[in-house]
């Protein structure tokens, strides 16, 4: 499975984005702030441009692991229902650190991580959690059929 995000409208705390799975498009993404980095990009460029907390991951190809357990949406019963508390990670992101793909409204949800809904707001997503289970429902039915998935950052 190939997942796309498509950075389309960075703003000065925030970045919205449209994901696509294998080629047809699904929903919207929010993100933290594009700072501009790049999968390629050495150690030290990446901390010096990374603010904890604002800053969107470098732009390129990650493998994405299925079988992440996230002790924080593992106490979530809504999560622990879905996917028995496992998250949708994203593999060796250089200079970050567990992150995934799960619900989210704003920014504020992120610490790098990427939120899926519908842009229906400025800088929000809404019905997230839907469109989270729908995705991860596709996800884990590829990964059960022994599919790699990977996520590109455009």
């Amino acid at each position: 499975m190939k997942i796309k995000v498509d950075r389309k409208w960075p703003k000065e705390t925030y970045t919205i984005g449209r994901l696509y799975v294998d080629g047809a498009y699904f929903c919207n993404t929010l993100e933290d702030r594009d700072r501009g980095l790049k999968q390629t990009d050495s150690p030290g460029t990446i901390k010096m441009s990374k603010v904890y907390g604002e800053t969107a991951i470098p732009k390129g190809t990650y493998r994405v692991a299925m079988e992440t357990v996230s002790p924080k949406y593992a106490a979530i019963d809504w999560y622990k229902k879905l996917t028995g508390g496992k998250m949708p990670r994203l593999v060796n992101v250089p200079g970050f650190e567990r992150i995934l793909i799960h619900p989210g409204n704003t920014a504020l949800d992120s610490y790098g991580c990427i939120l899926v809904g519908k842009n229906t707001k400025a800088g929000q997503l809404t019905e997230s959690r839907s469109t989270f289970a729908e995705l991860y429902k596709r996800m884990k039915a590829a990964h059960d059929r022994g599919e790699r998935i990977y996520i590109e950052i455009v």
